[in-house]
């Protein structure tokens, strides 16, 4: 049976090392990520990348949380009878019941992924201004109490990255190793019933 996932952008590190790690013969096909800055040009996005795709595949897998989009991704996906992984977004995803945790301890908390860390200068900066308006960080972040990092593959190199991009926006940093977490065992139960039962029956 031919599958393709339709992922976000800022997904493609983590999907394609999950496809190699299980074998998965699927192919991946991105939208990008930039859109999560204007999150009403995502759904139309995807409906995009479906029509084009869909007579080439027996089964397409969305790979995105709602993301913004309020209600407007699901609702085209039920639409045109197309599933996607499920979860809110991919801080959900990677930390798991850790998210909401974080979320109850301090609501003020800005999330960052390794995504975010590796394009902190042109996602964050350049997309919203900041590199030429730098008096907008504080209307942007001033209400927030810490930044948290969430890792998926621990980088030194991504640490201290992350460690400037906290210094730059005056928040206090927190580091919590999460791995693929949500995002690997709910594609695993789309893609690999079987090898999720077995991966969850190693992990008790």
């Amino acid at each position: 049976m031919s599958t393709c996932l339709i992922i976000c952008g800022a997904l493609a590190r983590e999907v394609l090392a999950l496809k190699q790690r299980h074998h998965w013969k699927v192919d991946v096909v991105a939208v990008p990520a930039t859109f999560h800055m204007i999150p009403t040009r995502i759904a139309p996005a995807v409906e995009k990348r479906i029509v084009e795709l869909r007579d080439r595949y027996e089964r397409l897998i969305v790979v995105y949380g709602d993301c913004g989009t309020g209600g407007a991704l699901d609702a085209m996906l039920d639409r045109l009878g197309v599933e996607r992984i499920a979860g809110p977004h991919c801080y959900e995803w990677y930390g798991g019941e850790l998210f909401q945790q974080l979320m109850d301890e301090e609501p003020g908390s800005y999330f960052m992924t390794d995504f975010m860390v590796r394009q902190f200068r042109t996602l964050i900066l350049k997309s919203m201004g900041l590199d030429r308006f730098p008096q907008l960080k504080d209307d942007y972040f001033g209400a927030y109490k810490r930044l948290v990092y969430l890792v998926q593959k621990p980088d030194p190199a991504l640490i201290e990255e992350a460690k400037a991009a906290a210094s730059y926006l005056g928040l206090p940093l927190e580091i919590r190793a999460t791995g693929y977490n949500f995002l690997e065992a709910r594609l695993l139960e789309l893609l690999q019933p079987e090898s999720k039962r077995i991966l969850a029956h190693a992990l008790k």
